[in-house]
């Protein structure tokens, strides 16, 4: 589904990720984790073409898309839900879903979405995606749309940033349904040890490098261990 070789990328002098490969199978739940300033969030751009890198070589379905843009990306069935969901002025929940889907929605079908990432969908349907919305219910209204576009890969850059704790536990029952459902793949950017107990494997990075990958069912407490080290 994917590979990444030997990916470099720099930015302000500073040498991020350093000499990245990695080969992520299709129909998996893979989290990228690792200490604050490892890398992961820049290797999510990277994939998404939001951050181009210096050297290597990205392939999408045996694809070279290295040189392609976001929008290519896009097309080809790569999505991405961002650390902070974008607010949109004047455009309704219920418009996020029908360009999501490519489709005009009924009601019955967009209520059935937002039910499905835990919201009660009458309360929400024709709210505006703005300042109103907490950071939780923005993200879930994320995932939903993100989910109606059936892609064949969706990155989320650590959904679990700025919402509070009954959120979180909502994202988790979220991410089991999907993860349940797997039609694509799924990679998640998080250090969240609930999140990292539900995925297929983890890549662990540090100081930019994959310094392993854990297959699910391996215990987690050496990682843990070692992300308090690098925080002392």
């Amino acid at each position: 589904m994917l590979e990444l070789k030997n990916i470099n990328f720099s930015a302000d002098g500073k040498h991020i990720l350093k000499d990245i490969s990695l080969s992520l199978d299709s129909g998996k739940f893979i989290a990228i984790t690792g200490p604050n300033g490892s890398g992961k969030s820049t290797l999510a751009k990277v994939i998404m073409g939001i951050e181009k890198p210096d050297s290597g070589q990205i392939l999408f379905k045996g694809q070279d898309i290295t040189n392609y843009s976001i929008d290519e990306r896009a097309r080809m069935g790569i999505s991405f839900g961002f650390q902070q969901p974008v607010r949109f002025k004047g455009i309704t929940v219920h418009d996020l879903l029908n360009l999501a889907s490519r489709k005009k929605l009924s009601s019955n079908e967009a209520c059935e979405i937002l039910s499905t990432v835990g919201l009660c969908a009458n309360s929400y349907v024709d709210r505006e995606v703005n300042s109103s919305l907490s950071g939780g219910e923005l993200k879930r209204i994320e995932i939903a749309s993100v989910m109606m576009r059936g892609s064949n890969l969706t990155i989320f850059d650590e959904p679990e940033a700025g919402i509070d704790l009954w959120s979180f536990n909502n994202l988790i029952k979220v991410f089991n349904n999907m993860r349940a459902s797997l039609e694509g793949s799924i990679i998640v950017i998080s250090h969240q040890e609930r999140i990292l107990n539900i995925a297929d494997e983890i890549v662990l990075l540090a100081d930019g490098r994959v310094e392993r990958v854990i297959p699910h069912g391996e215990p987690l407490e050496s990682f843990i261990n070692m992300q308090a080290c690098r925080k002392l």
